[in-house]
């Protein structure tokens, strides 16, 4: 018991130390409210250590048997630390502080290539417009198969690996060997990384004639300035009503999501607040510059809607202004502020809490330390059957809230859509779950797309080019390509799930091809929660 807690105690020492000297708001300009924090932390480092744990440290250092490696220690033991505190503070090593980071600063240094791993090796899925690769007559469908002259294929390959090697310091040089197909030798490369940016706005486009669709993956640095781009792109075309698609979207930075609601709320009504105990009060407020403050609006959430996601899909949900649809959120309430070491690691400390402008908090419940009945609430879910019914779902009366026209909303973790949109398992089948489970719906779009991408590349819409796959037998070659693979053919089962199987297929072909633009459009077609959205916005 002793040899546990002393490295506690130590790192413990070690990490309030840091808190006090490094504290700072990450992307807000909450400068007074860091002086109070600031204060609080010092007087609770001040009542917590008592000089007790800076003599520990110092008898340890002097007096111990052996040396000891203490870095390592404080490495291992502030996660769990912060595992002891809530779900979502967490410690970031110094080694990943920078990947972390680029996801939502909307820009890193790199190659300009979108890659994924199939038989242990690095398959270039798509090109960045104007990147590196893309100068260098770089080609969707290459592998990477050397880096800096050594061999660059094996199971040790990991997304993680590939980053590491390929992104780096602004002019910098990598060098790469690609196969290509038809060509014989390998080809030599010598790339000097660049700015690439990382979009969040994955696609908008006119779903109909007066409705326009945007997908929202992720809310970053740059996450508002694409949104604008969107919504002006659009308006040119006529829209007049917005589906705004935020499932799947694990959140961000709050000021990206309150800027996006921003534009659609009247002047002088509430977006969100944030209070903890260090931390007073701010309230997010519309300015009253919205250019769709009169759009009609539907936003679409799922269970993995998160965090930033829930603050936009509340605030339009408490004030009235559009119709949520989908399914329960996720649930995530608390904010965090990132504070930097010394040593280039991190701390995301839990500050405060969200709360919706009828008073909600967004946050689910938990158990500090438990954090595997947190992890498991989404499976929790699905096993209770929420994903399939919306009254499998109670929520809690002590916890009502009422939305500025008086309708009844609850707390009590994630926002509840306005319109439940159950999943659709219609069309299931045993063989099409494992085909979906395996990865070889993907691999085979992929490998088809790399197979014919001279002929494909003809087709210049999404449109033009489904037509022509909808001629091709596009799930009988799947099969028999599963089937050398050990999946055995199902007729039964494949005729069943051909929508599913073609829709997919459809969708997935032409990412490669079109990117998202024409993947998204695609996959729609048979969402129903993006076809649930166009019948409210018509009626």
């Amino acid at each position: 018991m002793k040899k546990a807690i002393l490295p506690i105690l130590i790192s413990l020492a070690l990490c309030i130390g840091l808190l006090i000297g490094n504290f700072y708001a990450k992307r807000a300009d909450y400068a007074q409210q860091q002086q109070e924090m600031a204060k609080s932390t010092s007087i609770f480092g001040k009542r917590l250590t008592n000089g007790k744990l800076d003599a520990l440290m110092t008898l340890i250092q002097n007096n111990y048997y052996e040396n000891v490696d203490m870095d390592s220690i404080v490495e291992d033991v502030i996660p769990e630390i912060l595992a002891q505190l809530d779900p979502h503070s967490a410690y970031i090593p110094a080694k990943d502080l920078q990947m972390v980071n680029d996801d939502l600063e909307g820009s890193f240094y790199g190659i300009g290539v979108q890659f994924n791993i199939q038989n242990d090796t690095v398959m270039i899925v798509a090109v960045i417009n104007g990147g590196p690769c893309e100068k260098l007559g770089i080609l969707p469908g290459d592998r990477i198969v050397e880096v800096n002259d050594s061999s660059f294929v094996g199971k040790n390959i990991t997304n993680e690996t590939v980053l590491k090697k390929l992104r780096g310091k602004l002019n910098t040089h990598v060098k790469v060997g690609i196969k290509r197909n038809g060509v014989k030798d390998i080809l030599k490369y010598d790339i000097v990384r660049d700015e690439i940016p990382v979009n969040s706005v994955d696609v908008s486009y006119m779903i109909t004639p007066e409705i326009g669709y945007i997908k929202v993956s992720k809310f970053g640095a740059t996450t508002y300035n694409e949104f604008l781009t969107a919504l002006t792109s659009l308006k040119k075309k006529g829209c007049n009503k917005y589906i705004i698609d935020l499932r799947s979207n694990p959140g961000g930075y709050l000021e990206a999501a309150t800027a996006m609601v921003n534009e659609f709320l009247p002047k002088n009504q509430l977006i969100v607040y944030t209070e903890g105990k260090a931390f007073r009060r701010q309230n997010e407020v519309a300015d009253g510059t919205g250019t769709c403050q009169n759009a009609q609006i539907a936003v679409l959430i799922d269970e993995w809607s998160a965090s930033a996601s829930e603050i936009f899909a509340g605030a339009i949900q408490d004030n009235d202004r559009g119709i949520i649809i989908g399914r329960r959120s996720f649930g995530k309430g608390l904010v965090q502020n990132q504070i930097n070491f010394p040593d280039s690691s991190a701390v995301r400390l839990t500050i405060a809490r969200y709360f919706t402008p009828s008073g909600r908090c967004i946050q689910k419940p938990f158990e500090r330390g438990n954090a595997e009945d947190y992890e498991n609430d989404i499976m929790n879910r699905y096993l209770h059957g929420e994903f399939d019914q919306a009254d499998s779902i109670k929520q809690n009366d002590s916890l009502q809230y009422k939305t500025i026209g008086g309708r009844t909303v609850y707390g009590g973790g994630g926002i509840m859509p306005d319109i439940f949109v159950a999943r659709d398992t219609s069309l299931n089948t045993a063989y099409y779950n494992k085909m979906i489970n395996l990865g070889y719906v993907y691999q085979f779009s992929f490998a088809y797309a790399d197979r014919n991408r001279k002929t494909l590349q003809q087709y210049k819409t999404w449109q033009d080019l489904t037509a022509y796959l909808q001629q091709q037998n596009l799930l009988d070659e799947m099969a028999a390509w599963a089937e050398k693979k050990g999946v055995k053919r199902n007729p039964y089962s494949m005729e069943k799930s051909r929508p599913l199987f073609q829709n997919l297929l459809e969708a997935y072909i032409c990412r490669d091809i079109l990117g998202d633009n024409g993947f998204y459009p695609i996959l729609n077609q048979n969402d129903l929660t993006v076809k649930r959205a166009v019948e409210e916005l018509e009626k």
